[in-house]
């Protein structure tokens, strides 16, 4: 479940009070251990997510940055020049040791009941960060490059492909059972921009970590990704992860069935009654169909969630019996 630690559940509120550092909490191994087993040892889901953030590895290339409670992250020296593309050097994975040792500790304690799943940022959206200097609404200084400063931007977008493909791989050999790339940005760019200016660099990562780590699983996903989908799967990844502003059985059938999917219930869900949550679970996995298909919501967990309401959403999940479907798709073939 996407953003599954922290965020709604009592225990995590609880470490947070004592370790109100976001930075601390996300790069401090017991920490790290500690919050994402939380909603393992509670939920019992099939995967553990390592508790981090897409912007984890900037500083380890050359970006510092600060998270403010109000603001969210900030980086105090955008780069939106050539000029400013000095301060980046090759990737520096010593200084991520923090994500390493969690992701062993992760893979020891779940011991073959769950896979360990890592994660990183897509380069366009890692950049509209670098660029903006933090979060925005409105993406008009990256955008602008695009036309304005290309050749900066391309640059720079190309040294996060190669930082990022290299953390992919750290994790992987770490204990990652599975890594998903956030694109979280992409679907603010129009189709033939995203063709242009993400879709590449993704393409590059997918292919290095392929060749280093052939049998690794990897998701892909943007959020606003409806007019994406068919553009996405020429990526290469495994998974494809869909919002809920797509239909499931839409996505399955602009998909195909030779790819896996992942998604898509509203998290607004998890506030309805019970009843009603679980009638989407089952619409939902009834449009993806009995195999290929990860449960997920089709965004991350909202603040203030009911904890009852993510049992309810996992219990649910273990109900399901493919069997006898599975079984009347081989008389039908």
């Amino acid at each position: 479940m996407m953003r599954q630690a922290g965020r709604y559940m009592a225990i995590y509120r609880k470490l947070a009070k004592k370790h109100p550092s976001f930075r601390e909490r996300s790069e401090t191994t017991d920490l790290i251990v500690e919050i994402s087993l939380q909603p393992w040892e509670a939920f019992h889901p099939d995967g553990v997510i390592i508790f981090s953030d897409i912007l984890t590895p900037l500083p380890a290339f050359g970006v510092p940055f600060d998270i403010e409670e109000v603001r969210g992250p900030v980086i105090q020296t955008p780069i939106r020049s050539e000029e400013g593309l000095k301060v980046l050097h090759p990737i520096d994975l010593d200084k991520l040791n923090f994500v390493g040792d969690s992701l062993k500790i992760l893979r020891q304690e779940v011991d073959g009941k769950a896979a360990v799943l890592g994660f990183v940022g897509a380069p366009w959206t890692i950049a509209t960060y670098i660029v903006e200097g933090g979060t925005t609404r409105t993406y008009t200084n990256i955008k602008s490059m695009c036309h304005t400063a290309p050749h900066a931007l391309r640059a720079l977008l190309s040294h996060i492909t190669e930082a990022i493909a290299e953390y992919v791989v750290y994790q992987v050999k770490a204990g990652a059972h599975c890594v998903q790339i956030f694109d979280s940005w992409g679907g603010q760019l129009p189709p033939h921009m995203w063709e242009l200016w993400s879709k590449p660099y993704i393409n590059e990562i997918v292919g290095i970590v392929k060749k280093k780590c052939p049998d690794i699983p990897l998701v892909l996903y943007i959020n606003g990704n409806g007019g994406l989908l068919e553009k996405m799967k020429g990526t290469g990844v495994d998974v494809i992860g869909l919002d809920w502003t797509v239909d499931m059985a839409d996505g399955r059938r602009r998909l195909g069935d030779d790819i896996s999917i992942q998604g898509n219930v509203d998290p607004a869900y998890l506030f309805s009654p019970l009843s009603a949550l679980t009638d989407e679970i089952h619409r939902v996995v009834k449009c993806a169909g009995p195999r290929g298909h990860i449960l997920n919501l089709g965004h991350g967990v909202l603040v203030g969630t009911p904890e009852d309401a993510v049992a309810r959403f996992f219990d649910v999940a273990r109900s399901f019996n493919f069997d006898s479907v599975e079984e009347k798709s081989k008389v039908v073939v």
